[in-house]
């Protein structure tokens, strides 16, 4: 556990660190670095990201490669503002928050299909079971954003893709790698791309022997995960084409619980969650008018079948979600584009009989209708400002907003960027129909937030700074007393992120990140689980032609779990060298937690120590 003192040197260090790298720009060459990236989430089509007011981290595939970490949380992770809990090692379900609000308010999707559990308590993703084979980038979008992604999106928007950089040609990607506490994976991919199609498919699986999971326990709790995607692009003409995307995941995760009587977790051998999702989103582009029109129609399916086994709460539970949508955009001039869509979703869920209730089968439907301008009204300044209304079958109808501003000051690369916006969580069916203390009156939980930073760039582009206030208030809290019903009051989330993207030269690349976050419930008592302050630093080395050596550090500082009890405040490093025989071969060594720290991220559950892995990675062209 760090002292108090130690936390201090360790803040001051970490803001040292930073300064540093201000100050190694100074002495840096000039050199041309890439100014901009694209983006889809903030505005839902294609956009600059020196032009967005949102808030957006964006992880792309080079930054994947270089760590080759199992799972799509060890990349969000390490990123400002997310912070992540677990109860145990790989495949517990754990939980993740954004800017202190936890995961019920964040939509995510995966190529573009949402993915959450609409039998969960509130609906939600199971982030544990997402392998991070195949990926080619992961956004993150903070923020209100129902306004354009409708429930669940009060606190940000998570995006997956496995589309979206992809080479000419056709290559066969192959991936292994084995290590400590019985671990192995392995993926195989294809990728093939023309003028006119893109092809991903993607073939990953996992296993480990795992940890204990609870403290005091001995025996592992193993988990194992088979994961199938493909997703595909084609246009038949500058007017018209079509894509599509499916995902297929069959997990399952040994677990530690509480007995009955007791607070803390102890070992139980036959405790063990199965999830099986089947996903699918398929659809087309057409764009009129020589382009200045653009319409697109898609439609999703997701089914869920999950069980707990093992427990004295065994069940399974089967969840759907259809959902269609439309969206179309529309260039009125060169600087005002407006759009607008609807979509329509339905939910389904079917609970287990109980001791004391029946099979309950329960559903509800929920329909949108938004519109949003985007103008640039001089040539460095982008304003947008959308509307939405929803339908909701049990509650009735909400409007949410949203306004976001991006300002470039170009003689200084100093650039302005703040968001304003609304947001709702729909009560789940859980909530609303399932066996333990449902309440069909509910309203839904409802969102007022916003963000302001500043950007700096240097050496055009090669040092990026950023600096963010942000707060969110959330209100019509749905609360669990003998019954699930609103309950008074407003959660607080507030804090400041800093970042520092710094390419130093060809062959080092460095970047840091520091969070602080004041988060509080309805009676102004510390939310479980979100480190009052977190730093990320990660640094990347060539040394010499094909040798790469790269390394990350996360401390969290100042934790409180459920109960005000205080959390060990913990330091995680981790590397990897990696040499490249040929250019495309890669074989590897890593290791994770370095300093084999002893901490926890949920009391009484155990995190995994020091561990060492070793792989390849091999990408073939016929």
């Amino acid at each position: 556990m760090l002292s108090t003192r130690h936390r201090t040197r360790l803040l001051l260090g970490v803001s040292a660190l930073l300064s540093g790298f201000g100050t190694a720009v100074v002495q840096a060459q000039a050199q041309d670095y890439p100014l901009d990236t694209l983006v889809i989430s903030p505005n839902r089509i294609p956009a600059n990201a020196s032009k967005v007011g949102s808030t957006v981290d964006i992880v792309e595939r080079e930054e994947i490669e270089q760590q080759s970490l199992p799972l799509a949380l060890d990349y969000l992770g390490l990123l400002p503002g997310i912070s992540l809990s677990s109860p145990g090692g790989a495949g517990a379900e754990g939980s993740l928050s954004i800017r202190g609000a936890p995961r019920r308010y964040v939509k995510t999707l995966y190529n573009g299909i949402d993915i959450s559990d609409p039998t969960n308590t509130q609906v939600q993703t199971s982030y544990q079971y997402l392998l991070s084979g195949g990926l080619q980038s992961i956004e993150v979008l903070k923020g209100s954003q129902s306004t354009l992604y409708g429930s669940d999106a009060i606190a940000g928007v998570i995006s997956l893709s496995t589309l979206s950089d992809i080479e000419p040609g056709i290559a066969h990607i192959v991936q292994g790698e084995g290590g400590s506490n019985g671990t192995f994976g392995g993926s195989y991919g294809f990728r093939a791309a023309s003028e006119q199609s893109k092809l991903s498919i993607n073939a990953t699986g996992f296993r480990t022997d795992g940890i204990s999971a609870a403290a005091s326990g001995t025996e592992r709790d193993g988990y194992e995960n088979l994961t199938f995607d493909a997703n595909a692009e084609h246009a038949f003409s500058d007017v018209f084409s079509v894509f599509g995307s499916a995902l297929y995941i069959d997990a399952q995760a040994d677990f530690d619980n509480q007995g009955f009587g007791t607070f803390l977790p102890s070992d139980n051998p036959t405790a063990t969650n199965h999830s099986k999702q089947l996903a699918g989103r398929a659809g087309f582009n057409l764009n009129l008018m020589d382009g200045r029109f653009r319409n697109t129609v898609s439609v999703q399916a997701f089914d869920l079948e999950r069980a707990i086994t093992g427990t004295a709460f065994d069940g399974s539970y089967d969840g759907r979600r259809y959902k269609a949508d439309y969206q179309g955009t529309f260039d009125v001039n060169d600087w005002l584009t407006v759009q607008g869509g609807a979509d329509y979703e339905r939910q389904s869920a079917v609970f287990p009989a109980g001791a004391f209730n029946p099979e309950i089968d329960s559903s509800f439907w929920i329909a949108g209708v938004w519109g949003e301008a985007i103008a640039t009204p001089l040539e460095n300044l982008t304003l947008t400002a959308g509307l939405r209304q929803d339908e909701h079958s049990e509650f009735g109808g909400h409007t949410t907003y949203r306004a976001t501003a991006s300002y470039l000051f170009e003689q200084t690369g100093t650039r302005l960027h703040g968001s304003v916006g609304t947001g709702f969580r729909a009560p789940s069916l859980n909530e609303l129909f399932g066996p333990f203390g449902a309440n069909p009156d509910l309203r839904p939980e409802t969102s007022f937030g916003f963000d302001i930073g500043v950007e700096q760039r240097f050496w055009n582009g090669a040092v990026i700074a950023d600096l963010t206030y942000f707060q969110l208030e959330i209100d019509d809290l749905i609360g669990y007393t003998s019954q699930y019903e609103q309950i008074p009051g407003t959660s607080r989330q507030r804090g400041v992120e800093a970042s520092l993207r710094y390419a130093a030269t060809e062959w080092l690349d460095l970047t840091g990140a520091y969070t602080y976050t004041h988060s509080v419930d309805q009676n102004d008592a510390r939310l479980p689980r979100v480190p009052r302050h977190e730093i990320g630093l990660i640094a990347s080395v060539r040394p010499a032609e094909k040798w790469t050596v790269s390394a990350s550090a996360k401390a969290a500082i100042d934790t409180v779990d459920t109960g005000g009890f205080k959390l060990d405040d913990y330091l995680l490093v981790n590397a990897k060298v990696a040499y490249k025989p040929t250019e495309d071969t890669e074989l590897y060594v890593r290791a994770e937690n370095l300093l084999d720290q002893d901490y926890q991220t949920v009391r009484g559950y155990n995190t995994p120590g020091f561990g060492v892995f070793a792989g390849f990675r091999a990408k073939f062209a016929p």
